[in-house]
C-alpha cells in the first residue's frame, strides 16, 4: 500500500523529517473535527462507526503503533500483531466514552509517538517489523510513520462524512 484511492494519500510524498509535526498537527485537527458533528455517537449506518468511534480508534492507533515502534526498535523483524480494532470499538465502549478525554488522549498519544519518531536516525527509520495489514508483509519504520499518518488523515475524512451525512438528512 503506497497510496491511497479514497483520500488520496500517497506515503512517498512524505518526508521521514516531517513526520513527527505532521502527527501533532493531525491530533489537532481532530477536536474541530469531531465537534462540527452534530452526535458524534451516531452512526450514519450500523456498519459505519461513529465519528467519536473514529476519534477512539485513532488515538489507539497512536499508541499501538508507539508500542511497535519500540519493539522493532528491540526485535530484528517482530511480528506486529493486529490490534483488533473492531473489537476494541465494543470492549473499550468507544462510543461510551467522553470525547474531551478521548481528544485529549489522542493528542497525548501522538505527541507521545511523534517524540519516539522525531529521534530516530536514518538506520532506524531502515528497521522493519512484519506489518498484518493489508496483507502480511516486512515493513519499515518509516513506513510505520507514513501509514500512521494516512491513518489519522483518512480518519478525519470519515469523520467528516459522519457529520455530512447527519446534515445531508442521513438517517
Amino acid at each position: 500500500m503506497d497510496r491511497c484511492d479514497e483520500c488520496l494519500f500517497v506515503y512517498s510524498a512524505l518526508d521521514s523529517d516531517e513526520l513527527p509535526q505532521r502527527l501533532r498537527d493531525l491530533a489537532a485537527r481532530y477536536p474541530a473535527a469531531l465537534y462540527e458533528v452534530p452526535d458524534p455517537r451516531r452512526r450514519p449506518a450500523p456498519e459505519v462507526w461513529s465519528a467519536l468511534e473514529y476519534a477512539c480508534h485513532v488515538r489507539d492507533v497512536f499508541r499501538v503503533q508507539g508500542e511497535r515502534l519500540a519493539l522493532a526498535l528491540l526485535v530484528d523483524e517482530p511480528e506486529f500483531h493486529p490490534m483488533g480494532r473492531d473489537e476494541l470499538v465494543i470492549t473499550e465502549r468507544y462510543n461510551a466514552q467522553e470525547p474531551e478525554v478521548v481528544l485529549a488522549d489522542l493528542a497525548t498519544a501522538a505527541d507521545e509517538f511523534a517524540a519516539r519518531f522525531g529521534i530516530l536516525g536514518e538506520v532506524e527509520l531502515e528497521r522493519t517489523g512484519v506489518y498484518p495489514w493489508p496483507r502480511r508483509e516486512a515493513r519499515t519504520l518509516r513506513w510505520l510513520g507514513r501509514h500512521t499518518v494516512h491513518e489519522a488523515e483518512h480518519h478525519l475524512l470519515d469523520i467528516r462524512r459522519a457529520g455530512e451525512a447527519r446534515t445531508a438528512g442521513g438517517a
